[in-house]
């Protein structure tokens, strides 16, 4: 049986932040590719603009005033902010979920500023490698449990020593920030408790499951609220003097996340006609711009080819072994040495590719293949006129990186849950809210939580609550 490819440059950014990391560490743009090719940005012009000009006014009055920063609301469910080398600052959407009002907004944005202006982010950057930095940034972007637990076992060893100093110095240095600008630097404290309160709810989730869970920010052995440090830093800020006095913004931070995604963001996205969908592998790859594809006879492998019918795309696939890509394609397949032989890291799966030279009279032919989970997906690339492989080679290769798995959030018809607000009654309690929205334990626990009402209370009349529904 023969074998045939194609890819795309998720693997070659990854290729350029390596070797920049060789030279002193990932630039901030080299890491914002990274990061916006593996979880986009959130699909809400009119938030991330508001966050922007947040993220500009903290920056105005820091000692950073008048250099560019770039703001980015990352598409992810998972609870976090963080900031990369040249002023780059990012948060989670799933982090707004949780954060009451603008104020507290703020006091997350201005922490990582702080990062940025007090030097945190190269001293933490310079201490790992660019691989270790750019899996650890993915943890942080990531929502399950297993990767979030990773992430904090990234944050710990970036707190020993120097940087647990480096965490309440950068709290100090935002609640400077916030009293620069008007807001109380009290709202420090209460979304630092909040984070301690989803910290505490995942320890106990953990445990149910046999898992165990680092802690959140790093500094704090009890509640923040009870934290005499943090206490101490934010009183300090609160004797330097403003302009004006704002309140908490929470009415038009209310109004901006009306609608805000809950969890998974499910996108319905029509199938462009280029690409090759595998439900059942849970698995795609997009082949190159007006190609058409279609299974063979056998209806096991799906060929590629352009309008001209001069070249074509195969891919197939069998069980793979517990050798690596390499191995597996010389000593179990028995494919002949291919000449620019490299490994290749498609959505960070394990792959390789080369060339097979052509015996006289016939062209050469891209070869790769590609791991997910049990199977090996082979590729080969081949073109019909001799001498004009080279022609086609960069597209074969293109296609080849863009094999991806499918994710939750590309399954065609599902449609997130969404953020909604509604206005207490007197009768209205947690109990009751989680019985008419039919939700589980563990959903009801989360709605006390994003009202910051978690592990007990109840709502006041008259008081904006948040539910979170389809």
């Amino acid at each position: 049986m023969k074998l045939r490819f194609r890819q795309a440059s998720l693997c070659a950014l990854l290729a350029g932040v390596m070797t920049t990391s060789a030279m002193g560490g990932p630039s901030g743009k080299d890491l914002y590719e990274e990061i916006i090719a593996a979880t986009p940005p959130y699909d809400d012009p009119v938030l991330t603009a508001y966050i922007e000009n947040l993220v500009d006014e903290i920056v105005a009055v820091s000692s950073k005033s008048g250099k560019k920063f770039t703001f980015t609301l990352v598409d992810s469910p998972g609870v976090n902010a963080f900031a990369t080398r040249d002023n780059y600052v990012y948060a989670n959407r799933g982090l707004l979920n949780y954060v009451q009002n603008e104020a507290q907004l703020v006091s997350v944005l201005a922490h990582e500023v702080a990062h940025i202006t007090e030097g945190h982010v190269n001293e933490m950057e310079n201490k790992v490698g660019g691989a270790q930095f750019l899996a650890q940034i993915a943890a942080m972007l990531a929502g399950s449990a297993e990767v979030y637990e990773a992430s904090m076992d990234y944050a710990n060893s970036l707190l020993k020593g120097r940087g647990r100093n480096n965490e309440l110095e950068a709290d100090a240095t935002g609640a400077r920030y916030m009293a620069k600008l008007g807001y109380d630097p009290d709202e420090t404290i209460e979304m630092l408790a909040m984070m301690k309160d989803i910290e505490s709810l995942q320890k106990a989730r953990a445990r149910e499951a046999g898992a165990t869970m680092q802690t959140y920010h790093g500094i704090f052995s009890s509640h923040p609220r009870n934290d005499s440090r943090l206490r101490n830093v934010v009183n300090a800020a609160k004797s330097i003097d403003s302009a004006s006095t704002r309140d908490n913004g929470e009415e038009k931070f209310r109004q901006l996340t009306e609608g805000l995604v809950w969890g998974e963001n499910f996108k319905e996205k029509e199938i462009k006609p280029e690409r090759y969908l595998n439900m059942q592998d849970r698995i795609h790859f997009d082949y190159p711009d007006g190609w058409k594809h279609q299974m063979d006879d056998s209806g096991l492998v799906v060929v590629g080819q352009p309008v001209a019918k001069d070249a074509a795309l195969s891919m197939f696939s069998q069980p793979r072994t517990a050798q690596e890509p390499e191995e597996y394609l010389y000593n179990y397949l028995k494919v002949p040495q291919l000449r620019e032989g490299k490994k290749i890291a498609p959505a960070r799966l394990k792959g390789f590719t080369g060339i097979l030279s052509g015996t006289e009279g016939k062209n050469d032919t891209r070869i790769a293949v590609i791991y997910y989970k049990m199977k090996a997906y082979l590729f080969t690339g081949e073109v019909q006129e001799i001498g004009k492989f080279r022609d086609f080679d960069e597209a074969f290769l293109e296609s080849i990186n863009t094999f991806r798995p499918v994710t939750s959030r590309e399954i065609v018809g599902k449609t997130p849950q969404k953020i909604h607000y509604i206005q207490a009654t007197s009768a209205t309690t947690f109990e009751s809210l989680a019985k008419s929205l039919k939700l589980k334990k563990r959903e009801a626990e989360d709605l006390r939580m994003i009202n910051g009402y978690y592990p007990s209370g109840e709502p006041k009349p008259g008081e904006w609550i948040r539910i979170f529904k389809r």
